[in-house]
């Protein structure tokens, strides 16, 4: 049976609490991380190229492959051995050796904890790429924000598509079944979604201001070859 990849299928991304939150992240978001929001945001490439990163919610190395492209170091785990990276359950390890970056697209309950966890083992700097609408909600507030501000909040000006078990490239079409009709159409896959990256920066020179950095266009000119597994 073919994947309905509508939007309005994509726009709730609501998972059960024992969810593997299959969700991966085009390479192409990681790249403007990098690009546009850190070494936009006063970091140099050749700096970054010496320092160590973790990515603890890896999945199938979307976001740590171009992770590596500018860092020393990947540390890719996972709670689920989808085929890249090491087997560990982030949250429940008592003992986690530093590094200098953490950087993932956390489980959509658990990102709360992840961010945590990430600034409590991470010497200079915790992302998250998250949905946009991520600073709303007055617990959230209280349990998070209002004691961690963010030194980013990096909202993309064009949509990141996040389909539920697979990566698939915005240029291609793919079948989609009208549920009407039962008829199946070829479409381009879309996103009702919004996502942003929330970036903490341990030695942050203005403390509890956030700096907005929006991202621009930039997934053609981010987009490598090889990024699609399914435009193969």
């Amino acid at each position: 049976m073919s994947q309905n990849i509508s939007t309005a299928v994509m726009q709730r991304r609501l998972e059960p609490h024992d969810s593997l939150d299959d969700f991966p992240t085009p390479p192409w978001a990681t790249r403007a991380l990098m690009q546009h929001v850190l070494i936009g945001g006063g970091f140099r490439a050749d700096t970054l190229a010496d320092m160590s990163s973790r990515e603890p919610c890896c999945n199938r190395g979307y976001m740590a492959r171009p992770m590596a492209e500018y860092f020393k170091a990947v540390e890719a785990t996972d709670i689920f051995p989808y085929g890249y990276g090491d087997l560990a359950d982030y949250l429940s390890m008592a003992r986690q050796s530093g590094t200098d970056f953490t950087i993932f697209n956390p489980p959509f309950k658990l990102a709360e904890q992840f961010i945590l966890r990430g600034l409590e083992t991470s010497r200079i700097g915790v992302a998250a790429f998250v949905r946009g609408s991520f600073y709303e909600g007055i617990q959230r507030y209280r349990r998070l924000f209002n004691k961690h501000r963010p030194t980013f909040y990096a909202p993309f000006s064009e949509r990141v598509i996040l389909v539920k078990g697979r990566l698939l490239d915005p240029d291609r079409k793919y079948p989609k079944v009208d549920r009407k009709t039962g008829e199946t159409k070829m479409v381009r896959p879309s996103s009702a979604t919004a996502y942003a990256w929330f970036v903490w920066l341990k030695d942050s020179h203005v403390i509890g201001r956030t700096e907005v950095k929006l991202i621009p266009p930039c997934r053609k000119q981010l987009t490598q070859p090889g990024d699609y597994p399914e435009a193969a």
